[in-house]
């Protein structure tokens, strides 16, 4: 299943996509939130469905989506998870995954616009397949790690990379601002994707190619991102995990390029959709 979340009329209702085409699933009486995921929520939906797609409500395909997954507890993302992203940017590869949060008032939907925050100058992209996990996670072994996902989503990990790098302590203040995290425009539960080790990803600015990478070229794999992670905090129902992304950030350029008011930014995945977002100043 794909499922959708949508806005009308100033609520965010749920949703499926089938034949590409949006229905509105608000009859099914549940967002996909924490409580969905942690009680087989997609397959009580997708029993739902089946009784019931004759007489689904069909959505505009204009209609106006947000993120996919209800605010999670945690947005946990890896960095420097591709080797040619590590050597762009003139770090080490890592010897263990590197872990940092992005704060949940950063998340909103796929064709959202980017707010440049207040005395940035340095607003970054970064196309990520983002794992969302289906039932609750605490030291789990590798072997089992697939177990606990319930899908995947298309995830731009938005990076201001002053307040990241400079601006000494953690990453953390550099990835958390309001509109740092677009994710979508949906989630593909976990048998839509047959191979997530060969999965191509890419990014556009202003329709020029800046990323366009595999996740081939993962280095840690989502079974072990999962086990490594769930030694450290216990993942919830719906928490998604950013798994990294692929060389062609403008840090990592000779001279470095960062977003602009006006800009246009577009990126995919694989079997999880396009999004794309227009960069504006904070206001």
């Amino acid at each position: 299943m794909k499922l959708i979340r949508f806005r009308e009329n100033g609520k965010v209702k749920p949703g499926v996509v089938i034949n590409e085409q949006f229905y509105d699933a608000s009859g099914f009486g549940e967002d996909y939130n924490e409580r969905f995921f942690e009680t087989g929520g997609i397959e009580r939906l997708s029993q739902y469905l089946e009784r019931n797609k004759k007489g689904l409500p069909q959505v505009s395909s204009d209609t106006q989506l947000d993120s996919p997954v209800a605010r999670p507890s945690k947005i946990v993302c890896i960095g420097l998870n591709y080797a040619d992203h590590a050597k762009e940017t003139g770090a080490a590869l890592p010897p263990e995954p590197v872990i940092f949060m992005k704060s949940t008032t950063a998340l909103c939907g796929p064709f959202d616009d980017i707010v440049i925050p207040r005395n940035s100058v340095k607003t970054d992209w970064e196309v990520e397949l983002a794992v969302v996990i289906g039932k609750k996670a605490s030291y789990v072994e590798e072997k089992d790690g697939m177990d606990y996902v319930a899908g995947y989503c298309l995830h731009n990990d938005i990076s201001e990379r002053e307040f990241q790098l400079e601006r000494n302590g953690t990453w953390d203040k550099g990835k958390g601002c309001d509109t740092f995290a677009p994710v979508g425009p949906f989630l593909a539960t976990k048998d839509e994707i047959k191979d997530m080790d060969n999965l191509r990803l890419w990014l556009s600015v202003n329709g020029n190619m800046m990323q366009n990478g595999t996740t081939a070229n993962l280095i840690f794999k989502i079974p072990y991102l999962i086990c490594y992670t769930s030694q450290f905090m216990t993942l919830l129902p719906g928490d998604i995990i950013s798994t990294g992304t692929p060389a062609g950030v403008g840090l990592g350029m000779n001279p470095q390029v960062y977003l602009k008011p006006g800009d246009v930014v577009e990126l995919g995945i694989d079997g999880l959709g396009i999004a794309k977002q227009k960069v504006k100043a904070y206001q």
